[in-house]
């Protein structure tokens, strides 16, 4: 029997890697430099940079498109203009493409 392998996504300098997790709760999004190990950005709904109209949204996935927009503007703002998109093992529905939905409004290009 064989056993299925994990796809690496590896961000680069150039290319940092945004990974997103998400609980039953919150959405969390960062942006790493896998080169140097670093963290570059991060946000979530429960953070001090996260914007005051997430409190005010109807549902989770409003709540996520708002953080992923706040995010993508973060993002420009800290002259990242292009990453590669981690989602994380998660099915690309949802919060999590509400997220990334957010991300492109933003301005963020993958």
């Amino acid at each position: 029997m064989q056993t299925k392998r994990k796809k690496r996504v590896v961000g680069t300098k150039d290319r940092p890697r945004l990974v997103v997790y998400r609980s039953l709760k919150y959405i969390y999004g960062q942006i790493v430099d896998d080169v140097d190990k670093k963290v570059l950005l991060s946000i979530s709904n429960i953070s001090k940079n996260a914007p005051a109209n997430v409190k005010k949204a109807k549902n989770k996935v409003e709540a996520s498109h708002e953080i992923g927009k706040s995010f993508g503007e973060q993002a420009v703002k800290h002259k990242i203009k292009k990453v590669i998109f981690d989602r994380n093992g998660y099915l690309f529905h949802g919060r999590i493409r509400a997220f990334v939905e957010g991300v492109h409004e933003g301005g963020l290009k993958f």
